[in-house]
């Protein structure tokens, strides 16, 4: 209950309570978009400023590398559960989505972690960044096999052409979002305890307020998009929740193994079990074409998401605890 009562939790709470009355409350485009990249801007600032102060030690080195494994094998192990009982499109694009991270769900835990004083490196922003393209890559790979598969099988062939990968990967790496994420971290790193003294009233003490808008603009998306999955398959509803406790049950034992901290393990199970809902869906919608949007997203958004804001994140880090 204590992490319900969070500010931030609780206009998350409220903002999907106003979507579901189909209140015409609404945070302008414009704002959200600024809060976004607010939001980024001051975890590449706070990553950057740890960083400078704790250097690019071994355990930093295993936390990205652990970060990376986590970023190819849930999109592979997500492709080969959904092929079960989805076309090979849908398949790639959902397994892309939860293989890729959710940055607000990754900032809602740190300053979950913060507000419970645990402590964790400032590295794990950079694990964020590097767990953002891999799913997207492994999906286009997929659905350009698929589509070269469909035509030698004779059946019916796509009307879309094979997606460029090169072109596919460039928009992954150079998206706006994770560019900023990585200047800030950089700037960080450069002007250490100095640019940390300057910047704490943009990147501290203006956090949580900015955090707790934000959060309420995604509930009310939230609550929106959760009629996209009426009508779909029970096995579907299943995986956006199942999926994510496996996937973070997977960096708990990675984390064991390579001997992360308790604060680090959680956040990698947090982005181990996050889904993508912005830059992913973005490029796939592009990529491919043919998988439906509504099952992808509104898994994402709709179900995986809330799940995770309010109970996901405080049983990680509960259990991180425990296992450490």
């Amino acid at each position: 209950m204590q992490s319900f009562l969070d500010p931030a939790i609780l206009f998350f709470v409220f903002g999907i309570l106003a979507g579901s009355l189909k209140s015409n409350l609404e945070i302008p485009p414009p704002i959200s978009r600024f809060l976004s990249l607010y939001l980024l801007m001051a975890l590449g600032l706070k990553g950057g400023f740890s960083l400078a102060q704790s250097g690019l030690t071994a355990d930093v080195l295993i936390s990205l590398a652990a970060a990376l494994a986590m970023a190819t094998l849930v999109p592979v192990l997500g492709y080969l559960t959904l092929r079960r009982f989805l076309n090979r499109f849908d398949a790639a694009a959902i397994a892309a989505t939860y293989g890729s991270v959710s940055a607000v769900t990754f900032i809602t835990a740190v300053q979950y972690l913060d507000n419970h004083g645990i402590s964790f490196g400032g590295h794990m922003a950079a694990a964020m960044a590097l767990m953002e393209s891999p799913a997207i890559v492994l999906a286009v790979v997929l659905a350009n096999h698929a589509r070269r598969t469909t035509t030698l099988s004779n059946e019916p062939v796509s009307a879309v052409s094979n997606a460029p990968l090169g072109r596919i990967l460039h928009e992954a790496l150079t998206d706006g979002a994770q560019l900023l994420l990585l200047g800030a971290m950089l700037i960080g790193v450069l002007t250490g305890e100095s640019g940390q003294a300057a910047m704490k009233p943009f990147s501290v003490d203006l956090f949580k307020g900015m955090l707790a808008f934000f959060l309420l603009d995604m509930g009310l998306l939230a609550a929106r998009n959760m009629g996209k999955l009426r009508g779909q398959s029970v096995w579907l509803l299943v995986y956006a929740i199942a999926g994510p406790l496996v996937h973070a049950s997977i960096a708990l034992a990675l984390g064991s193994v390579v001997g992360m901290s308790a604060g680090n393990m959680a956040l990698l199970m947090v982005l181990a079990a996050s889904a993508s809902y912005i830059a992913v869906p973005a490029v796939i919608r592009h990529a491919i074409p043919e998988a439906n949007p509504s099952l992808y997203f509104g898994m994402s958004l709709g179900l995986t998401f809330p799940f995770n804001i309010l109970i996901g994140i405080p049983l990680y880090v509960h259990v991180a605890q425990l296992w450490r």
